[in-house]
């Protein structure tokens, strides 16, 4: 598998007040393409600091970030947020939708924001949505939707650009256990089919689905290994329907 995303000597500080935080400390990581990794660590360990710089949410202090080969380590915030709309689908905790815009439109938006013409755009939105089983609940608003169809509405849209990499946040925090079982069993087939997902979680039983658990501590990698007990979660047909 050839490396997708490379971090080398990554530091991050942030200077609160007269106080300075070390975030990450000369982290070193290598994900390669097409695998299924979770990132796990304790509050304050620096793992939402990683995933916003593998997600071009933000640049380290010091250390190399590449992505696809491309270094985005000193990109400013415009060509940041071409590489996220290109190369990143994020899939977050609270879902982050329109209310007030139909599925369709919230599939969408990431397409907006790239210059896709419209009758292209609903094209790739419908085919996303179709993805995760929501084709009969395009036209609905989120407000109409279950948690679990919310979610999977942030996935197709998370899907609809044919990102490099999946990020997800938390996916299932705000889900019950079946719903949240359901989502992961999601995850699953999408990574069958091709997709390089990274889920970020504190969650020992949701990161039990992932091929690779990288933990965090002080800012480093503390411990990254294969997972050898991966939980596989199969989908009733209806769930998909």
């Amino acid at each position: 598998m050839s490396t997708m995303i490379k971090l080398d000597s990554i530091s991050k500080t942030y200077h609160m007040g007269e106080e300075d935080v070390h975030a990450l400390q000369g982290l070193h990581l290598e994900l390669q393409r097409n695998q299924y990794v979770a990132i796990m660590g304790p509050s304050g360990s620096g793992k939402s600091t990683l995933m916003n710089i593998i997600g071009c949410l933000d640049t380290p202090t010091s250390g190399l970030y590449e992505l696809n080969g491309i270094n985005v380590s000193e990109m400013n915030d415009n060509q940041l947020a071409k590489i996220r709309n290109k190369e990143i689908g994020f899939v977050f905790q609270t879902f982050n939708l329109l209310a007030r815009s139909d599925v369709l439109h919230n599939v969408e938006l990431p397409l907006i924001y790239g210059g896709v013409a419209s009758a292209e755009r609903k094209r790739l939105a419908r085919e996303s949505i179709e993805r995760v089983g929501l084709t009969d609940r395009a036209h609905h608003k989120p407000n109409e939707l279950s948690g679990g169809q919310r979610q999977r509405v942030a996935i197709a849209r998370a899907l609809v650009t044919h990102p490099s990499i999946l990020l997800a946040d938390e996916p299932t925090g705000n889900l019950d256990s079946k719903t949240g079982e359901e989502i992961m069993g999601l995850f699953d087939i999408l990574h069958r089919e091709g997709n390089t997902i990274i889920l970020v979680t504190h969650e020992e039983d949701i990161a039990a689905h992932a091929h690779r658990i990288v933990r965090i501590r002080d800012g480093k990698v503390e411990r990254d290994e294969p997972n050898k007990k991966r939980k596989v979660v199969t989908i009733p047909s209806t769930v998909m329907a």
